[in-house]
């Protein structure tokens, strides 16, 4: 069985925005992307905080029961199907790779909800 490297982690959106007496006003929000194969391995060599970068891909709702409390949770997660930088690579020295790289051994099928974690 080959190995298949997956990255997940966390990606803040900023948006800025005007409210009706003209103030602008600015949120982050933190979205949960998954990446699989080339993109992770790419992700976890050159993706730092601050880089732009463009990701396309689908959404995925995980839900689970948590085990504290038994209630039902959900999650919306991208899994990412193509990455672009946006902003030049930085240096070799500089680059920060992203913590949550690591392979998994890759299943007999193309369907991610079916690895165990």
């Amino acid at each position: 069985m080959r190995a298949l490297a997956v990255a997940r982690y966390a990606r803040a959106v900023n948006r800025v925005y005007s409210v009706e007496n003209g103030e602008k006003k600015e949120e982050t929000i933190f979205v949960d992307v998954t990446l699989w194969g080339r993109q992770a391995e790419v992700a976890g060599k050159y993706l730092k905080k601050g880089r732009a970068v463009f990701i396309e891909g689908h959404l995925r709702l995980d839900t689970w029961d948590d085990r504290q409390t038994g209630q039902k949770r959900s999650k919306l997660r991208v899994v990412g199907e193509n990455v672009q930088f946006l902003s030049p690579r930085p240096e070799p020295e500089a680059a920060a790779p992203v913590q949550a790289l690591r392979a998994v051994p890759q299943p007999a099928f193309d369907d991610e909800r079916n690895i165990p974690f």
